[in-house]
């Protein structure tokens, strides 16, 4: 999959040009915005892009700013996309013609970006955005507001996007189709299949260490029966029990040859690993990497 990774700071450029040039990488790279600022002091913002063939995703950090797009600026400007918008740091506002909404760190707000909106942000910005074209996605009213550090669905989303925007040379041929799965099934458009497998995925990557998760427990933090993730998983020519347990083990291999963790046992690297014995890790181990863990460690 193509992909271009794009870097941006207001950093090197004189104060009275930063919000000109601010704007214009917004135009070029993500959405886009007329830009102004609340601050006497000069604008302080920088922006890490990533551009695939249909999606884009953007870290973005700045000073006190408030963005706008209206009607008139829309018609000059249209971009065809749905943005995410999901907070990381700091107070936003938002006003559209609906009314106006205040987002908290931990909340995200997805809005068709060619519908006028303003948006403020009076203690500065960390965010993460993300676009995505409007016929991707079939969206119900907007805005629509969601807490991305609750769910398995919208935490697998902001997860997949900042690993992506964090490590771009470990992009996955399904990476696009995975976000717009995990988007629908956000907005309750369906039972996309790719979207469900990588929310469950994600919810037993986060809880590999925990000895206690079940094929049920992972079934019912993405809302299915385990019949019915199960079925999913079964696709992939692979069950539940099986891929954690496949996840478990890898996570193993890495510990084990970790120069830090050198001094951790085989049975406190199997307890981390979440297996609930030394002796079946051992089984579990040399089955899938052909070796014991100790030959794994020493070669």
């Amino acid at each position: 999959m193509s992909a271009r990774l794009l870097r941006f700071t207001t950093e090197n450029y004189s104060p009275e040009s930063r919000v000109h040039l601010w704007e214009g990488h917004n135009a070029r790279a993500l959405i886009p915005l007329d830009i102004r600022t609340l601050e006497s002091a000069p604008m302080r913002s920088r922006q890490t892009n990533l551009h695939l063939p249909s999606i884009r995703m953007a870290d973005v950090t700045g000073t006190s700013q408030i963005v706008e797009r209206s009607e008139a600026f829309i018609n000059d400007h249209p971009t065809g996309m749905i943005a995410v918008f999901f907070t990381l740091e700091g107070e936003a506002f938002f006003f559209h013609r609906g009314g106006h909404l205040t987002l908290q760190p931990g909340q995200a707000v997805l809005y068709d970006a060619d519908l006028p909106f303003t948006r403020g942000f009076s203690r500065g910005l960390r965010e993460v955005v993300l676009t995505v074209p409007r016929e991707l996605v079939d969206t119900p009213p907007l805005p629509l507001v969601f807490d991305f550090t609750t769910g398995a669905h919208e935490q697998a989303l902001i997860r997949l996007v900042r690993r992506t925007l964090e490590n771009p040379q470990e992009i996955t041929p399904t990476l696009e189709r995975d976000v717009v799965s995990l988007l629908r099934l956000i907005l309750r458009r369906g039972d996309d299949e790719a979207g469900i497998l990588a929310s469950a995925k994600d919810y037993i990557d986060r809880h590999l260490a925990d000895q206690d998760l079940t094929p049920g427990r992972v079934a019912a933090a993405v809302g299915l029966s385990e019949r019915q993730l199960s079925r999913h998983f079964a696709v992939e020519g692979a069950s539940i029990s099986r891929f954690v347990q496949g996840q478990r083990v890898e996570l193993a291999q890495g510990v084990l040859r970790d120069p830090e963790r050198q001094g951790l046992s085989v049975a406190e690297v199997a307890a981390r690993c979440g297996f609930t014995s030394q002796s079946h890790f051992g089984r579990v181990f040399r089955e899938r990497v052909g070796m014991t863990p100790l030959q794994w460690r020493k070669q």
